[in-house]
């Protein structure tokens, strides 16, 4: 639509934020007209929209230190301007806050496609519409999960596909690029964060930890 979205994450790890936090705004080109979008949205990382609704779909970060599986991160649908997303009251797939206590916190919530696991830190999406990979990858989203810093054991460090219909529903998610976790030695060497799809269908992922980009193809 040539128009600039921007995340403004909140500013804590769990609090009332301001008006001017938690939400996705967009902007006219020249910064006019700027509209809220979406509010709840505690720490998106990475959106993209989808290749046959046009919808945005996002990435949200669960907040910390309410236990080791609890909440999780999520993956989110924008079906139309001004959803809200829960937080603080509500995260994941309708976890009742414990420090901002509403009634009936997850009345009203978007909940999501679907939830990518504790203190993942599920960073960057990407909806795959090139040619060099099989058929079944197409519209497929791949999504980058940076890997967890503060759970006992760790988890996340790797990329996964989530495949779902247009509308989010039957959302299942699948390994697709592991090892950059020990599992054995709990200890990472990589954290993938963000793609980039090349005109040759092939994609491009950064590494934070390694200040490394990888070209993934495919050849049969």
């Amino acid at each position: 639509d040539g128009k600039l979205y921007v995340p403004f994450g909140a500013p804590c790890n769990i609090c009332m934020p301001d008006k001017p936090y938690a939400q996705i705004r967009r902007y006219n080109a020249d910064g006019s007209n700027m509209e809220v979008v979406a509010t709840g949205v505690r720490n998106t990382q990475g959106f993209d929209w989808h290749p046959v609704s046009k919808e945005m779909w996002f990435t949200d970060h669960g907040r910390d230190w309410m236990g080791d599986d609890s909440p999780e991160d999520e993956l989110n649908r924008l079906s139309r301007p001004g959803q809200f997303f829960g937080f603080p009251f509500c995260h994941a797939n309708g976890v009742a806050d414990r420090d901002i206590r509403k009634s009936n916190a997850c009345e009203g919530v978007t909940l999501p496609v679907v939830t990518t696991g504790p203190h993942a830190a599920t960073m960057g999406i990407h909806f795959y519409t090139g040619t060099m990979f099989p058929p079944e990858y197409r519209n497929v989203a791949f999504v980058a999960r940076k890997g967890s810093w503060n759970r006992s054991k760790k988890f996340g460090f790797d990329v996964v596909t989530v495949r779902a219909d247009a509308n989010g529903g039957s959302a299942r998610i699948t390994p697709f690029m592991t090892g950059f976790l020990d599992t054995q030695k709990d200890a990472f060497w990589g954290r993938p964060v963000y793609f980039l799809q090349m005109p040759d269908g092939s994609l491009l992922l950064s590494d934070e930890q390694m200040g490394g980009i990888y070209r993934i193809s495919y050849g049969s």
